[in-house]
């Protein structure tokens, strides 16, 4: 078995390249000639297949080390896929601190359906113990969360999961397959926004559910091709590129940011930074037992809401936009923008105030993003 970053670039390669391409062609087609009639070919309907979407999927599947993947056209589409395969009266237990889109499709559409939600802290194993129910279905979670960054120990919760017959579920979108392996750790399946690492340049929406076993694959699959939110082959094509380069851009995402995160505890206008790779982290020995690398993500909390905002106005490198994982460093002002729709009280009690912003590292040079940041705060 190869390594990972040699994984990204020579992991399953299409099935019948044309002409000896090296990269995957795209097949752009709707739909495909039957050879005869009763004859069952691979490949008919793009809403079920198409080429470059499979080619896509056996990638992203080698590397998180699943039986499957599919691919959606974005990571709340392949959400709203993973939610749809429960009872409409199962109960799901999930984190409390999670992307506000989770939150809003948990709360605001999978709850209409049925589905029944607790939310609790689940870097502690005993408090996902004392939710569960008899008809628990599954147990989400982000680790690293987003954004503050709170880790959870998969191989205990899946444990506990696991003995109440429910599925661990995991969003891996914060670390990757490069730096975290949910499944080898005793999750079912595995979530990704692939519009961040994945992709990594931020020019295409796509999300991935990896499944442990054949049997949530083909459940995955009848929903996917039933609904239609199929990748489309040319933002396939642009995701396969791009995680060939994803263990060149998250080596040195992952490098900055520590340096980044360092030079930010010394500023005096910065009251907290919330990093993994910190070892007076809570979850630092937990990141270091199940991950391989601490990541491109920080975000932090300064002194006053003027600060933030002037940071926000003022940097040149750093673009404020709500995204995460590209080339492109980022800066994002998590209350107005991706936890926009949590309610105040929520969003205070967690520490999403008017100060705290929320950095994704790009590959810029390490020296120039932080001469970029100090310049904003001290304009």
């Amino acid at each position: 078995m190869y390594e990972k970053d040699t994984l990204c670039v020579h992991s399953t390669r299409c099935p019948k390249p044309a002409c000896g391409s090296i990269t995957t062609p795209i097949f752009q087609a709707a739909t495909f000639v039957h050879e005869g009639v009763g004859v069952e070919p691979e490949y008919s309907y793009s809403r079920l297949q198409n080429p470059t979407r499979a080619a896509l999927e056996a990638r992203v599947a080698e590397l998180e080390n699943g039986v499957d993947a599919i691919a959606f056209s974005s990571g709340m589409a392949a959400e709203t896929a993973l939610m749809n395969i429960f009872e409409a009266s199962g109960h799901i237990i999930a984190g409390d601190d999670l992307y506000g889109g989770s939150l809003r499709l948990f709360r605001h559409i999978s709850a209409l359906a049925g589905l029944r939600f607790d939310f609790t802290d689940t870097t502690d194993p005993e408090n996902v113990r004392k939710k569960l129910q008899p008809d628990t279905k599954a147990v989400y979670l982000e680790t690293p969360s987003n954004p503050t960054m709170q880790v959870s120990d998969i191989a205990a919760v899946a444990q506990i999961a696991h003995s109440a017959g429910a599925l661990l579920i995991v969003d891996n979108t914060f670390l990757s397959p490069l730096f975290q392996h949910p499944l080898e750790l005793g999750a079912d399946i595995v979530v990704h926004s692939g519009t961040k690492y994945l992709g990594g340049h931020n020019d295409a929406l796509a999300g991935f559910l990896v499944t442990k076993t054949p049997e949530l694959a083909e459940k995955l699959r009848f929903y996917a091709k039933t609904v239609g939110a199929c990748l489309a082959p040319f933002d396939c094509f642009l995701l396969e590129r791009g995680i060939k380069t994803l263990a060149v851009r998250l080596e040195k995402q992952a490098a900055s940011a520590e340096s980044i995160a360092h030079w930010l505890r010394r500023r005096p206008e910065v009251r907290k930074v919330y990093y993994i790779g910190f070892p007076d982290h809570p979850g630092f020995e937990v990141t270091k037992r199940q991950c391989s690398g601490f990541g491109g993500m920080l975000s932090l909390e300064v002194d006053t809401p003027e600060t933030a905002r002037k940071i926000l106005r003022e940097v040149k490198l750093f673009q404020y936009a709500e995204s995460l994982g590209g080339v492109d460093s980022l800066i994002t002002y998590p209350m107005l923008q991706t936890h926009a729709d949590v309610p105040e009280e929520e969003r205070l009690k967690r520490g999403i105030n008017d100060r705290f912003l929320r950095i994704s590292v790009g590959i810029e040079n390490t020296a120039d993003l932080i001469e970029d940041l100090r310049l904003a705060i001290e304009k």
